[in-house]
């Protein structure tokens, strides 16, 4: 906690409410002094005015604080506003002038990907990521580059047997993508933990190939992903190119949404 704020008590109930957002549940009081490193009493008065603002809810029972309806309410007036679509516009619109090639913006929904934002470039295709589209994540470079930020037992929770991986694809006729497993997935993610950054080979469209970065938050998890799509024949010449300039532009989003300062992600044991 910073000791230049000139605002403490407000400094120590957004600390307050930044620890309860990254915990599984709710929590004791006494865990979330320790944990912060505040008096008990000043926690237990903070605690007070945040329950009374509705930003955090007690159970008397369990003797624990969770987050209440206010923050929620927080959350959803942040999904309305559309930052994310907002901030990373500009900048997915910068590679494509940069390099010539579509980009888009997408964040996870579940075991899919819900695209923001699509840029095309001038004289190529449109393409199945359009604004509103959902594919399985699994198969696509932003997925994937989420996916693999995300902690082993969240991910083994979305993809708990073969059935996940049904493809939902809207240029395949099948309704299961019987070639992948979790084992395979996570050979997937373990290289796209080691490269810092995903990529797709003809697996959404065939003949083009994409590179994907996740945007992380302040809490390191991945609340979007930035991708460049091009043509396969392609990729030799450009793949050097459009990496570094995808890892840049979601370095810049994850600092323009108070993120982590790198854009590659986190590794995920197991």
């Amino acid at each position: 906690m910073s000791n230049e704020s000139k605002v403490p008590a407000a400094d120590q109930a957004l600390a307050i409410l930044t620890h309860l957002s990254s915990q599984r549940g709710p929590v004791p009081a006494a865990t979330i002094a320790s944990a912060l490193g505040l008096p008990r009493s000043t926690v237990y008065h903070l605690l007070a005015v945040l329950q009374h603002r509705g930003f955090v809810v007690h159970l008397p029972e369990e003797r624990r604080y969770g987050l209440g309806i206010a923050a929620f309410e927080l959350s959803s007036g942040f999904s309305r506003q559309q930052p994310l679509a907002r901030l990373g516009r500009p900048l997915v619109a910068g590679l494509v002038d940069r390099l010539g090639e579509s980009g888009h913006l997408g964040v996870l929904h579940g075991r899919d990907v819900l695209y923001l934002v699509e840029e095309r470039a001038p004289r190529r295709p449109s393409l199945v990521t359009d604004v509103g589209v959902r594919l399985p994540a699994h198969l696509t470079a932003t997925g994937r580059a989420m996916l693999a930020a995300l902690p082993a037992a969240q991910l083994r929770a979305l993809y708990p047997d073969r059935e996940a991986f049904a493809s939902r694809h809207p240029q395949r006729e099948t309704d299961a993508d019987d070639d992948w497993s979790y084992g395979r997935l996570k050979r997937v993610l373990a290289t796209v933990r080691e490269h810092g950054w995903a990529g797709e080979h003809g697996e959404v469209t065939e003949g083009l190939a994409s590179v994907g970065v996740a945007v992380l938050d302040h809490l390191g998890w991945p609340a979007a992903a930035i991708a460049v799509t091009y043509p396969e024949a392609s990729s030799p010449e450009l793949q050097p190119l459009v990496v570094p300039a995808v890892q840049d532009a979601a370095t810049t989003l994850s600092r323009r949404i108070m993120g982590a300062t790198g854009a590659t992600s986190r590794a995920a044991p197991g």
